[in-house]
């Protein structure tokens, strides 16, 4: 009698778990957050065309189509090699928390329905394509720190294997179903660590294995155009909207607040660069106020779905600060880094992913955390660690993936080149004719 007991409670269990089952509705597309991210896309698009503008003011007028060249011609490399199989790296199944499966690779099974997990209101190819943007700029960003001397060629093999061994990998770790850095609770909204602090920290091992620019601390270099910087800048800036909005991955409230403070911290950051540069130097530039409306970009990014607009404006005024007297060291410390990509994106990375383990509250997005400031000074511990993790895997991993290119094809131009510039005798063009 038991025995059927226990069998008729099995059979009832088992037939309550089909009907759950058949009553929980299927993933449907919803047509306004589809726009939304799609829309995001092409702004985080946009953003790598700004950056080339913002680079290439910067640079000798000699230099300034090879610098252009080298962020433009990313979104062909890297849209490339993250259909073939760097998204399967970087959201793919799960394997042992390190790293995606090959499971997706060419995009097999990332179709039009939407994704439980990472899209579950927008088909998947949607949110691929919205990483996609993500992985294009990121190492883009480091050509600033080996501007004016870096062999085409050579940073053509550069970009696959840095987006396949650092990038990819970062990309898994944080923001991957099953990454290790996900599952000890670290929170990074749109890439602090991922593609600042990433991008920013290969750019100091870069500009130590490549070296100094020919002449460097013995004649001027000054920006070439700034106008050209200035409208690089505007663009980051609009772009950014969709880099830190967009990550809400719908449209709604979240995206609205992460917009929100993307703006302020911008503003904030603009101001304070500009004030820290007029104090110390006597003028408010036009390059200080575009860095550091760029400084306020960066740190606001890993934090921008979870603060409010008062932290927002602390984390902006903080950064436009640091990062001006971290570009000031550099002279100090005696590395070049050509457009300051280890003092914006490497410190202004670092502050924004210590800042989100600060400011961060569940008040504002109750699937984050709270921070310190709130009550749980366990972010911040948390945070800290995987801000030095991020600095030590991609210092490293550069370092030898530049060893290794520099003994096999060479990273610098020759002397005669860099003299001449790299728009000759890298691409054969000028920029001007006059």
């Amino acid at each position: 009698m038991k025995m059927i007991t226990i069998l008729l409670l099995m059979l009832n269990c088992l037939v309550a778990g089909v009907a759950f089952a058949e009553t929980q509705p299927p993933l449907k597309v919803d047509t306004g957050d589809t726009a939304w991210i799609l829309i995001s896309s092409a702004l985080v698009m946009l953003m790598t065309p700004g950056l080339a503008l913002f680079y290439g003011g910067m640079v000798r007028r000699k230099n300034v189509l090879g610098t252009i060249m080298q962020s433009f011609i990313a979104l062909s490399v890297i849209t490339i090699q993250w259909v073939l199989y760097g998204y399967s790296l970087a959201f793919g199944p799960d394997v042992g928390g390190v790293i995606g499966s090959f499971d997706w690779i060419g995009l097999r099974g990332v179709g039009l329905e939407p994704h439980s997990e990472y899209a579950p209101t927008i088909p998947h190819q949607a949110f691929m394509i919205f990483q996609m943007m993500f992985a294009v700029i990121t190492p883009a960003l480091i050509t600033g720190a080996f501007a004016e001397r870096f062999k085409f060629k050579t940073y053509l093999v550069f970009l696959i294997l840095w987006a396949t061994f650092v990038y990819d990998p970062l990309a898994h770790w944080v923001w991957g179903v099953g990454g290790w850095i996900k599952e000890l609770g670290a929170l990074d909204f749109a890439g602090g660590l991922v593609v600042h602090i990433s991008s920013g920290i290969a750019a100091l091992a870069a500009t130590l294995v490549v070296g100094k620019r020919k002449g460097y601390g013995d004649e001027p270099m000054p920006p070439h155009n700034l106008t050209l910087t200035l409208l690089g800048a505007a663009l980051l800036w609009f772009g950014w909207f969709g880099f830190n909005g967009g990550s809400a991955v719908a449209s709604g409230s979240l995206a609205t607040s992460a917009f929100v403070v993307t703006h302020i911290s911008t503003a904030s950051a603009a101001l304070s660069w500009m004030m820290a540069e007029w104090i110390h130097r006597g003028n408010p530039t036009v390059l200080g106020a575009a860095s550091g409306a760029v400084a306020g970009l960066v740190a606001i990014t890993p934090a921008s779905g979870f603060v409010g607009p008062m932290s927002a404006i602390l984390i902006g005024f903080v950064a436009g600060v640091l990062c001006y007297l971290a570009i000031n060291l550099k002279t100090k410390l005696r590395y070049d880094d050509s457009l300051d990509v280890v003092g914006i994106h490497g410190v202004g990375g670092t502050w924004g992913a210590l800042a989100t383990g600060l400011f961060a509250s569940k008040a504002i997005n109750p699937a984050g955390n709270d921070g310190l400031f709130f009550g749980n000074p366990s972010l911040l511990a948390i945070q800290a660690l995987t801000v030095l993790v991020t600095w030590i895997y991609s210092f490293v991993v550069t370092l030898v993936l530049l060893k290794i290119l520099d003994r096999t094809m060479g990273l610098r131009v020759s002397e005669e080149h860099e003299i001449n510039g790299l728009d000759l005798s890298q691409h054969g063009e000028n920029g001007y004719n006059f």
